[in-house]
């Protein structure tokens, strides 16, 4: 059997979901070219940033201060953003939430993943297509509780 999944409790923690999430995205043909090749993201380098975001969110503590839209929003000037982009995002952040915890918080992590997906879609103006395929061997979620 597995190892026993328990839930996002510290910083540490965060840390590892980021960089389980990361090593998948930028190694997936969709997004990562974006990471890689159009925001060259430096994660050693952005990472603690993006744990304050994320400590934040799920365990109430922190001291992220900052416009998470910002940058999404000058990337998505140079290389137009899609709602596959999005879809993928949140499937690979999933994936990475549900591999390693499971609890609560865990389970605020992905609520709170397709919040954001769904506010950065909405501020991007991404439309979804009329139809979409989800991704060979990937679990769509829903964006938001409506349709588009």
């Amino acid at each position: 059997m597995g190892q026993e999944r328990r839930d996002i409790a510290t910083r540490s923690d965060i840390v590892v979901l980021l960089e389980d999430f990361y090593a998948a995205a930028f190694a997936d043909p969709l997004l990562g070219p974006v990471f890689v090749d159009v925001a060259r993201m430096d994660l050693a380098a952005h990472l603690p940033r993006l744990a304050d975001f994320w400590e934040v969110a799920l365990l109430k503590r922190g001291t992220y201060q900052g416009n998470a839209l910002a940058p999404h929003r000058a990337l998505h000037a140079v290389h137009p953003l899609t709602a596959e982009h999005f879809d993928t995002w949140l499937a690979l952040w999933t994936a990475a939430v549900e591999n390693r915890f499971a609890g609560p918080a865990a389970t605020r992590a992905v609520v709170q993943a397709g919040r954001v997906a769904a506010a950065m879609r909405k501020r991007l103006d991404v439309r979804a297509p009329a139809w979409t395929a989800a991704p060979e061997g990937r679990r769509m979620l829903p964006l938001s509780g409506h349709a588009e």
